[in-house]
């Protein structure tokens, strides 16, 4: 994969992660994942996973 596709999929899923994790945490509501630990979890999970793919593609020649 070219080193911006990795930056790019690295801020999607940081902000993926976020958003999953506001809602499982309840403060975004509207959404059957609102106030569900799973949730929070698995938003934690995709915003750490987000921060690695994008400092490698930034490392990366």
């Amino acid at each position: 994969m070219g080193k911006w596709l990795l930056v790019g999929l690295g801020v999607v899923l940081v902000i993926l992660g976020a958003v999953w994790t506001l809602q499982g945490l309840g403060y975004l509501e509207g959404s059957f994942m609102t106030g569900q630990k799973l949730w929070t979890g698995i938003g934690v999970l995709c915003v750490l996973g987000g921060i690695v793919l994008a400092v490698g593609g930034l490392r990366r020649r």
